[in-house]
Formats: structure tokens, C-alpha cells, sequence
């Protein structure tokens, strides 16, 4: 399955990677590590996360309070969001 990243997930992966590395050194790749084995995770099944708003999907990440958004068309996995859970909920609608 091809795996595409929205721009603006990507610099909320990279922004949350590097909070977490000014927070103790190895953690931002800690996370980065994480976040690419949900990405396998969902990508070896798609339909297991639980529909959030139409068919966009959420997989939680484990160790961090992150969730990633996403949607499955044919072949492709795009990644909306790297969302932070402790934030404002809804921002990444529109996103695609």
C-alpha cells in the first residue's frame, strides 16, 4: 500500500519530533518510530480504525497522546493529521 503524508501532517510529525527531543534526548525518535509502526499497522488493515467523520479514520499511537487521521482510497493510505490529543479537537477538517 502507498503511504502518502499530508504537508501539513508531515510538519506536525516533524514539530512533534522535535518537542519531544528538547524534552529528553532519543524521545523525538522514539515518536517518529511510533508513529511509522501505526503507519504499518494501518496499512496492514485499513479498516480497523473507527470511522470519525465520514471516511476519515483514527489509529492512537501507543507511548504518546497522538492519534493519526486517515483515509484509504484504492491503494493509497493518506495520512491527514498527526493529531495531538490534548489539543483542539476538529482543526484538520478540510484536510485531504
Amino acid at each position: 500500500m502507498r503511504v502518502t503524508f499530508n504537508e501539513l501532517a508531515e510538519r506536525e510529525l516533524n514539530d512533534a519530533a522535535r518537542y519531544y527531543e528538547l524534552e529528553q534526548a532519543g524521545l523525538g525518535a522514539a515518536f517518529i518510530t511510533e508513529v511509522l509502526r501505526c503507519t504499518e499497522a494501518i496499512a496492514d488493515h485499513p479498516e480497523a480504525g473507527p470511522t470519525v467523520l465520514g471516511a476519515i479514520r483514527r489509529r492512537l499511537c501507543q507511548r504518546f497522546p497522538y492519534g493519526l487521521l486517515y483515509t484509504v482510497a484504492g491503494n493509497e493510505l493518506r495520512i491527514l493529521a498527526v493529531m495531538n490529543l490534548k489539543r483542539r479537537p476538529g482543526y484538520w477538517v478540510g484536510r485531504t
